[in-house]
This record gives C-alpha cells, structure tokens and sequence, in this order.
C-alpha cells in the first residue's frame, strides 16, 4: 500500500495537469487553456483565408503593416524584429522572401554602413491594401463578434495588464489583489 500511494505521488507531481492546477490553481489553469487554445484557433483561421484570400501569410502581412505604420514605410531590421518578435535572422528570412517577391527592398543605412532598412514598396502597399479587408474581416468574425463591446473594452484591459514586451513587469506581486497593478 505505501508502495502504491509513493507511485501516485511521483505520477501526480510528474502531470503536468495537476502541477498546473497546483501552481496555477483550476481557474489559472482554465484561464490558460482557454487563451491558448483560442489563440491557436483564430491564428489558424486568419492564416488560412489570408493566404487563401489575401495572397499573403500572417507572418508577411504582420512585416507589411508595421512598415507601413512605420515613417517614411521604412524601419531598421532590428526595429522590425521588435515589432514582429522575430529573431534577427528570422525576420532577415521573411524580408529576403518579401524582397524576392517585390513588396519590400533593402536600403543601406547612411549613418550605420553595416545597418540596413526594409522600405515598403508600392506593390507591397498595393499587396496589403488587397489583404487587409481579409485580415480584418477574418478578425471580426473569429474574434470581435464573439464579445459585445463592454466585453471586448475589458477584454482589452485585462490583456493589456500583460507586458508586450516579454518583461515581467506588470505582473502583480503575491498577495496583491486582482486587478491593481504594482
């Protein structure tokens, strides 16, 4: 018998359900899965019928809109890693398959020799013009609709809580109560 219950204990410490729950608690986790499996859902969903649709992947249009929010449709490689989190080298593949295909050049830095630009160009422009009304039709029906709009206002602010940038800083300290950031 004290044999069986050892076995147990090794199993339960070893699922990773149930040190989920016991580190996050069962709403945590809920919560957890809920916003991952939502994630992976909508993402497959507007890939799908912007590659279908729009003649574009998630990941090039995400590189064309930050250019052309960007000034000048222009931003320094590792600006645009920042803003599409890629790495260096994975954003220098995807702006390589952009230039191939027109929708962005390179433009050498004049005050960085070795810094280069990916500039936006019009067929890029031209491109995610045709894509956007598929990337944010996709949006509404797979996400906004779901949630009237005092849902989606907190939905936003909840979300927001969550640093953007892979930092840690708007985590709430233990103890500290829902809803009030330090």
């Amino acid at each position: 018998m004290a044999g069986q219950h050892a076995v147990q204990d090794v199993t339960a410490r070893r699922d990773p359900v149930v040190a989920g729950e016991r580190i996050l608690g069962p709403d945590g986790m809920r919560a957890w899965h809920a916003f991952l499996q939502a994630h992976v859902a909508v993402m497959r969903q507007l890939e799908a019928e912007l590659v279908a649709r729009g003649g574009v992947s998630l990941a090039h249009y995400d590189v064309l809109v930050q250019l052309a929010a960007a000034d000048g449709g222009r931003l320094r490689m590792h600006e645009l890693a920042a803003r599409v989190l890629l790495s260096r080298s994975g954003v220098t593949r995807l702006v390589d398959r952009l230039e191939a295909d027109g929708l962005v050049r390179r433009a050498t830095c004049p005050s960085d020799a070795r810094g280069s630009f990916a500039v936006l160009t019009e067929a890029g422009v031209a491109r995610l013009e045709a894509a956007s009304p598929v990337h944010l039709d996709g949006v509404r029906r797979h996400f906004a609709d779901h949630f009237d709009q005092a849902e989606l206002r907190e939905l936003a602010r909840l979300l927001e809580r969550l640093p953007a940038d892979g930092t840690v800083s708007g985590a709430r300290s233990e103890g500290e109560a829902p809803g009030r950031s330090a």
